[in-house]
C-alpha cells in the first residue's frame, strides 16, 4: 500500500499543475477547477493499481467526463464576487489575456469543453467526440458556436493573425 501511495504522490506532484490547468479551462475558476480535479485525483486513486504508468490521460478523462456530466445534470458554476483580480502578466497582451479568460467564463460548460479539448488539448473532432460521448457534428457546431461567440465578447480576437486550422 505504502507503494501506491508513493506512486501516486509522485504523480500528483509531477503532473498536478498540468492537470489543474486543464481544469481550470473546464471549469472557468480556481475553485471549481480544484474541486473538479480533487474529484478526479479521488477516482483516480481508487483505481491507482489498474491505471499506474498511463494515468494522465486516465485522470484528463475523468475531468471531462464529470464536468460534462455536471452540465447535463444542469449544476452551475457559483460566481464568487469577492475574488480578487488575478495579476496580469507583462506584457502587451495582458489585457487581451484577461478579456479573453472572462470570455471564456461566459461560455456554457460543453462549449468551454469542446475548446480546452480542441485547441488545448489538441484532440480531433472524432477524439473528442468520443471523449464528451457526443457526435463529431455537434463539436464542431459547439466550436463554432463557441468561437463565435468569443468574438462577439472580444472584438479583439478579430485582429489577431490567424493560422489556417489543420482538420485531423
Amino acid at each position: 500500500m505504502a507503494e501506491v501511495d508513493g506512486e501516486f504522490t509522485a504523480f500528483v506532484n509531477e503532473r498536478g499543475a498540468a492537470l489543474l490547468r486543464v481544469a481550470y479551462a473546464l471549469a472557468g475558476n480556481q475553485h471549481a477547477a480544484e474541486d473538479l480535479l480533487q474529484n478526479a485525483l479521488a477516482k483516480a486513486y481508487a483505481r491507482w493499481p489498474r491505471i499506474r504508468g498511463d494515468a494522465e490521460p486516465y485522470v484528463k478523462r475523468i475531468l471531462y467526463h464529470d464536468q460534462v456530466s455536471g452540465w447535463r445534470r444542469g449544476r452551475r458554476a457559483e460566481v464568487p464576487v469577492a475574488d480578487l483580480p488575478e495579476r496580469p502578466t507583462p506584457g502587451e497582451d495582458s489585457d487581451l489575456r484577461l478579456l479573453l479568460r472572462d470570455a471564456l467564463r461566459a461560455l456554457p460548460p460543453r462549449q468551454r469543453a469542446v475548446l480546452t479539448l480542441r485547441y488545448l488539448e489538441d484532440l480531433s473532432v472524432e477524439e473528442t467526440a468520443r471523449l464528451l460521448g457526443c457526435r463529431a457534428g455537434t463539436v464542431a457546431s459547439q466550436s463554432a458556436k463557441a468561437l463565435a461567440r468569443l468574438r462577439q465578447l472580444v472584438p479583439a480576437l478579430d485582429e489577431l493573425p490567424t493560422q489556417p486550422e489543420v482538420t485531423r
